[in-house]
């Protein structure tokens, strides 16, 4: 085991991939001379030369479109989005191309590839850079969409992705690039569509996946020291979503939280809701309720940002709603 920053761990799940695999390769915004505009990338043009990171102009569809070609023919391509906000200029070429072309040429082409960058709200930046967009794209058959949380499922996520035959999107997040964590030595790779358990509880089940499994975990220390022990479950992939987890908890504890970042309507805690009452319900104690991001654009004034997004006390008061039920 070594301790790695989350970015640390992105990079060194490339770096391998791309020595594992001469077929792999890089393209984004900065992501080479920039040395990557979070420090991803960092190192990788001076290793592996500019035929493999490639420096794209701010044309997002194109990019995203040289790399569905270039997996069309064989090739592995990781692209790179500065945040997941921008990729919307790519919706095209990630829900019409990318994730349709195996079924539409009846197998004779597959798309080998990994679109990839942050998630959901950095530091004040404003409404159009402040956006979740797992559930827009979990929506979608033909892509597999993770969530890594952690350093560790951050590079084995994404070194599992980068080697499926399928296209995978990578939601990371900015506010986790700095996140220090455990990495195991080796080929570490976590298999795409497994929840994890990151703390065993009896009272309360609470879900949740990205930046929003710290706040739970948060949470879940504080209500402790009140005497109530929460299980939590890092779904890590919401599509496929592995639910066999949640239901195993929530037929434990009799209650589930599901905690998510993104706006409440139509969202993937939605769906996790969905499965937990139709496989739970005789287990179930009280009903399942949600902590969402308000359903609203995301502010720029810094207290406002705050009180958008989830955090510790919201995950605590809706802990203490479902306790109370």
């Amino acid at each position: 085991m070594r301790e790695l920053r989350y970015r640390e761990a992105l990079r060194e799940a490339l770096a391998e991939e791309m020595e594992r695999d001469p077929n792999v390769f890089i393209v984004g915004e900065e992501v080479g001379y920039y040395q990557g505009a979070y420090k991803v990338t960092e190192g990788l043009l001076d290793r592996f030369g500019a035929r493999r990171v490639l420096d794209a102009p701010i044309a997002e569809a194109g990019f995203a479109g040289i790399g569905v070609g270039a997996a069309m023919v064989g090739l592995r391509p990781v692209v790179e989005f500065m945040t997941w906000n921008f990729s919307a200029v790519a919706f095209d070429q990630i829900l019409n191309n990318a994730a349709k072309i195996r079924q539409m040429s009846g197998g004779q082409f597959r798309c080998p590839m990994v679109f990839r960058g942050p998630n959901g709200a950095a530091r004040q930046t404003g409404a159009q850079h402040s956006q979740c967009f797992e559930a827009i794209y979990a929506h979608i058959p033909g892509v597999k969409v993770v969530c890594p949380a952690t350093p560790a499922d951050a590079k084995g996520l994404l070194k599992s992705a980068i080697r499926d035959d399928n296209p995978v999107l990578v939601l990371e997040d900015e506010r986790l690039y700095g996140m220090k964590g455990e990495v195991p030595d080796g080929d570490h790779l976590v298999p795409i569509g497994v929840s994890d358990v990151k703390r065993v509880g009896e009272h309360l089940t609470i879900v949740t996946w990205g930046k929003m499994l710290s706040v739970s975990l948060a949470a879940a220390e504080t209500l402790a020291a009140e005497g109530v022990s929460c299980e939590v479950v890092d779904l890590r992939s919401v599509r496929p979503l592995d639910h066999a987890p949640i239901v195993a908890s929530v037929e434990k504890t009799g209650r589930a939280l599901v905690v998510q970042e993104a706006w409440p309507f139509g969202g993937v805690g939605a769906e996790v809701v969905d499965r937990v009452q139709r496989e739970c319900f005789g287990s179930l104690k009280a009903p399942v309720l949600r902590v969402t991001g308000r359903d609203a654009s995301m502010p720029y004034n810094k207290r406002l940002e705050e009180l958008t997004i989830p955090s510790p006390d919201t995950v605590i008061r809706g802990a203490r709603a479902v306790l109370a039920y």
